[in-house]
């Protein structure tokens, strides 16, 4: 073969690799994501880096601290929040929890696979299907004002009409009014309960936090007119059933939170468990939504959620504590000393938790524990070699 037809080769060869598809990074093929049901591979602490008996020291401090908050009766739910709008179960489990390292179970303690209140960790999924219903476009944008899309009354006022999608998800929306029985300013002891507040003067929207369920459960309100379509049935047909979570989880909204749309009576669902209702789940299945916001919205080969919806969520708002989109931040290192920065995590009464650390592929799911979460973190983190 002469020089010249070498060098046609050549460049035939160059022409032809640059119009193959580009291959897959191979953090996204060689990931491990557990398939639906109980078969969900379980790995001993030294196959995935980590020292097992500071692992098993670390369950061992997680199984001894249940949580005084919420006594298992749930008795003192209205002492606490006040009047009940939905329903509350009569009894729960005692504290469980479950660590993932690389997607592996690496650590189970309790009943994980009952499901229960997880109160405010639904913020956190709120704030996911935000990020759907963005994908979709069914929201242009997440600075939009909320009046752009949603004429039923609930926007039309001076204060409200300024507030956009990222007001309501940094909790500071300042949204006056009333919904489902409970105002924006929490004032009364029989109805708000140990979380009465004193009057104060409204802000313009975007320039106060207030951590505020009445706002976030107007979001969600929002958020159904927009769907058209009851939110659990969106959480499940586009997430939960794709990430293979059981059917044991509900969201389970208040008798009175009920409107007419398209000619069908749909149920709103709320931003927790505050006054009842709320997204009742297991352990089990919040690691798998955990699992989801550590991939940044992928769940195998399919993005369920844009990567860079979940990276907009973890960052700190403008005025507030360390608060992204319904998530729990720890830029500034004071939520848990022991944790990278880049950790974040939703947060429930309870407590219920699911953190999630990037820097080393961690989630830790721990609920009805009585404490910081740090005094966990640190020793999990101990074990990671």
């Amino acid at each position: 073969m002469n020089r010249f037809k070498i060098v046609a080769l050549a460049v035939t060869l160059l022409v032809s690799a640059c119009q193959r598809p580009a291959r897959q990074s191979s953090s996204q093929t060689t990931d491990y994501f557990p398939a639906a049901g109980n078969a969900w591979e379980h790995r001993q602490p030294e196959a995935v880096g980590m020292d097992a008996d500071l692992l098993r020291q670390a369950v061992a401090f997680a199984k001894q601290r249940e949580t005084t908050q919420m006594p298992p009766d749930f008795s003192t739910q209205e002492e606490i929040f006040g009047t009940l709008l939905g329903p509350v179960p009569s009894d729960r489990a005692q504290t469980n929890g479950l660590i993932l390292r690389h997607g592996y179970i690496v650590a189970e303690w309790g009943e994980t696979d009952r499901p229960d209140p997880t109160y405010s960790v639904a913020k956190s999924v709120l704030s996911t299907l935000t990020g759907l219903t963005i994908d979709r476009g069914l929201i242009n944008d997440v600075h939009d004002p909320v009046a752009k899309s949603i004429h039923d009354g609930g926007y039309d006022s001076e204060q409200n009409r300024k507030i956009t999608w990222e007001h309501h998800l940094q909790q500071t929306s300042e949204w006056e009014g009333e919904l489902w029985g409970k105002k924006h300013d929490f004032v009364g002891k029989e109805a708000y309960g140990r979380g009465e507040r004193k009057p104060r003067t409204l802000q313009q929207p975007g320039l106060f936090y207030e951590y505020n369920d009445v706002r976030i459960n107007r979001m969600a309100l929002s958020l159904l007119r927009l769907w058209k379509k009851p939110l659990p049935s969106v959480l499940k047909d586009e997430i939960m059933d794709p990430i293979g979570a059981s059917n044991t989880w509900q969201y389970v909204g208040y008798p009175n939170a009920r409107v007419m749309i398209d000619g069908k009576m749909m149920s709103s669902v709320s931003g927790g468990t505050r006054w009842g209702g709320g997204l009742w789940i297991s352990t089990r299945d919040e690691a798998r939504f955990g699992y989801l916001a550590l991939r940044n919205g992928r769940w195998r080969d399919k993005q369920l959620v844009s990567a860079n919806w979940f990276k907009a969520a973890v960052q700190r708002g403008p005025v507030g504590p360390d608060y992204g989109y319904l998530w729990w931040l720890n830029t500034e290192k004071k939520a848990w000393p022991s944790a990278p920065a880049t950790s974040f995590a939703a947060i429930g009464a309870g407590s219920n938790t699911i953190w999630i650390d990037p820097e080393h592929d961690l989630v830790i799911v721990w609920r009805w524990h009585d404490g910081n979460p740090d005094e966990l973190i640190k020793r999990v983190l101990a074990a990671v070699k």
